[in-house]
């Protein structure tokens, strides 16, 4: 069966982790946690509370699941790996300082293989220097990121553009998921 990377780190969105997570196997992919670490990681919720009378401008941030890296970084080959999913939350803001994760993500795109990246992720791939000249979404939050990377920002459920398939949030998992298994199957 083929692998599927899935970089993550401390606060990494749960629904836009856990959803791929266990998505891509009922394809048939096997999915392999990689962390700057092999180890435990956290979690976490982001959403605006939807409680209208105390307005928040940004999300909230709670606690979810855990989930365990099998991998670290500096140990991935990114020839083992059909493609890579990059989940967000906060995971991304300083992953993107990680040169190992850096390079492997280089690696893969510059093999062409399927990418699919949510939200916060998109700071990883600006800093990997790889969606320069593509046509990409992110949470709009992240657009500057986007930019500064020299993408075309967009503000779509879903986005793709070669081997590349990008989504705002988690509520756009389903298209997100639906075109990043269709980039998988026809390699």
């Amino acid at each position: 069966m083929s692998q599927i990377l899935m970089p993550l780190g401390d606060a990494t969105e749960a629904l836009d982790t856990f959803y791929p997570f266990f998505r891509l196997p009922e394809e048939g992919y096997v999915v392999v946690v990689a962390g700057p670490e092999a180890r435990l990681y956290h979690s976490v919720l982001h959403e605006i509370p939807p409680n209208p009378a105390v307005p928040w401008d940004i999300t909230e941030e709670r606690p979810g699941y855990h989930i365990e890296a099998q991998v670290a970084f500096s140990d991935v080959d990114a020839e083992q790996y059909a493609g890579m999913f990059i989940s967000g939350g906060r995971a991304p803001e300083y992953l993107r300082y990680d040169t190992d994760l850096l390079r492997i993500t280089r690696e893969i795109c510059q093999a062409g293989k399927p990418v699919a990246c949510v939200c916060h992720g998109i700071e990883i791939l600006t800093a990997a220097d790889v969606i320069r000249g593509k046509r990409v979404t992110t949470v709009a939050k992240c657009a500057l990121d986007a930019q500064q990377g020299g993408a075309l920002y967009v503000d779509e459920p879903t986005v793709v553009d070669g081997n590349l398939v990008t989504a705002r949030t988690w509520h756009d998992n389903t298209s997100l998921m639906r075109e990043f298994i269709r980039l998988l199957q026809q390699v």
